[in-house]
């Protein structure tokens, strides 16, 4: 059998005699990693220790917890707290804890993330492709609402909603979160549309879609990781808020974050810390679940929507 070197040029064999070539392989250990890991380390445990303490206190009972190691893991794990949160808490003159509130808030949420969803991503596909006379001036008008400050507008919103007859509804306050958040969402998927290749809108034109055609074949199919953004931004936000909902709703129509506040402000009887972290868990669960079941589009979707213009 020949030998295989004696086929390689004899510049290729200088040098692969010569060694490896190129830059030399950094060390694991570099002060610079050490540095680095130990920082983001350090991060971590600053945020995840308030989690674990939660944690850890819904999981004791009130006995336990008056020992004072708040770190130390329950010796007795009950989740007695938790069911006492979810079924039994006070949240006013109700002691039907925070289910009552869920089920709200659930009404209040998906509604309101759908229409303010499809609302600004039509705004922004209208911005980039159909543009329109004072299409400019409209967007500039848009964005600068995103800055006005909730307070001021919330007595001229208590009027409006008054005079249309859902003040106090779920659905007078599903129209404010929509308003609320078209223009940070319009903005999204206005950078997220001009980002994508107008060719494909001219090929469409040209084949004779119109609108709506070339919105939901085209634009939809494409727009995966801005609408889960979208999303999140939605979920995180209107999940999470505390003022809109105990201004424009009644007590029986208060969302989650309301009695919660309730629970944990409670004044009557003795204060159960177990309880009142259970609750704080329960109430933070949905925005947690879709982030961390949709981070890695998160990512995507802020990379390609908020950084080109």
């Amino acid at each position: 059998m020949a030998d295989i070197t004696s086929q390689i040029p004899a510049s290729a064999r200088s040098a692969l005699g010569s060694g490896p070539r190129g830059p030399k392989p950094r060390r694991r250990l570099s002060p610079g990693n050490i540095m680095l890991y130990g920082t983001l380390f350090v991060v971590s445990v600053y945020y995840l220790l308030p989690l674990w303490v939660m944690i850890m206190t819904s999981l004791k009972g009130m006995p336990e917890i008056r020992m004072g190691n708040i770190f130390a893991p329950p010796v007795e794990v009950t989740f007695q707290p938790w069911v006492k949160a979810w079924s039994e808490a006070c949240t006013g003159l109700n002691c039907d804890g925070l289910s009552r509130g869920f089920w709200n808030s659930v009404q209040i949420l998906i509604p309101s993330v759908f229409f303010s969803i499809i609302v600004a991503s039509i705004n922004g596909y209208a911005l980039v492709n159909w543009r329109f006379k004072g299409s400019d001036i409209f967007f500039t008008i848009l964005i600068f609402g995103s800055f006005i400050p909730y307070q001021i507008m919330l007595y001229p919103i208590v009027i409006l909603l008054r005079e249309m007859g859902i003040y106090g509804t779920l659905w007078g306050l599903v129209l404010v979160h929509t308003i609320f958040g078209m223009p940070i969402l319009t903005l999204l998927f206005r950078n997220y549309f001009s980002s994508l290749p107008e060719e494909l809108f001219k090929a469409a034109r040209v084949d004779g879609a119109g609108f709506w055609g070339i919105y939901f074949r085209i634009m939809l199919p494409m727009s995966l990781p801005i609408f889960v953004v979208a999303i999140i931004l939605q979920v995180t936000g209107i999940w999470n808020d505390f003022l809109f909902g105990v201004v424009y709703t009644k007590p029986e129509l208060y969302p989650m974050t309301v009695q919660l506040n309730n629970i944990v402000n409670s004044v009557q009887g003795v204060k159960e810390y177990n309880v009142n972290m259970a609750a704080t868990l329960l109430t933070g669960l949905v925005p947690l679940i879709v982030y961390f079941a949709s981070g890695k589009l998160f990512v995507r979707g802020i990379a390609a929507g908020a950084v080109k213009g």
